[in-house]
């Protein structure tokens, strides 16, 4: 839900809170261009997300996470702190990312419905093809969709059954 009258670091609160998985990609730390300083609200969210593990009831001891960097080890050279941590590569591929966590999501959910990452990644080439149609469709610019709007026509994909291998 978007509440205007939320403030930002709030809405994460509550998102970490609501939240039993957590995946969390440290790939996302270079510098910005304009100020030279890096962008930490990935480390940031991840901090939020252990400490609720950490200090939390029992429900929040439950959580579990996925955490992702560029490449092994990179994470060191600026949160040292994690050194430990089983922290998952995906060199920068997205579909390399999308395959951990698929896996990771079928280890630590124990469901059994959750398609390997070829059926994943054809579906959402699939997927990707058909959104200007069904965009379009919908009255909705492809180009400058709202995330809701978007979060609408997949699940309008998925379940018109469109989500399944061909």
């Amino acid at each position: 839900m978007d509440d205007g009258a939320e403030t930002r670091i709030d809405k994460l609160y509550r998102i970490v809170e609501q939240s039993r998985y957590g995946i969390h990609d440290l790939s996302r730390t270079e510098s910005d261009p304009v100020s030279g300083l890096p962008r930490f609200n990935m480390p940031l969210e991840l901090g939020m997300f252990l400490g609720a593990k950490r200090y939390g009831d029992d429900n929040q001891k439950k959580k579990r996470c996925l955490i992702l960097d560029v490449a092994p080890f990179r994470y060191q050279q600026f949160i040292s702190d994690l050194a430990g941590m089983d922290i998952s590569a995906h060199q920068g591929e997205p579909r390399t990312m999308v395959s951990r966590v698929r896996d990771w999501l079928a280890t630590v959910s124990r469901r059994t419905a959750i398609p390997p990452p070829n059926l994943v990644l054809d579906s959402f080439d699939r997927f990707i093809a058909a959104l200007p149609n069904l965009a379009a469709q919908a009255g909705i610019d492809a180009v400058n969709i709202l995330f809701a709007d978007y979060e609408r026509l997949v699940l309008a994909w998925v379940q018109a059954d469109h989500g399944r291998a061909a």
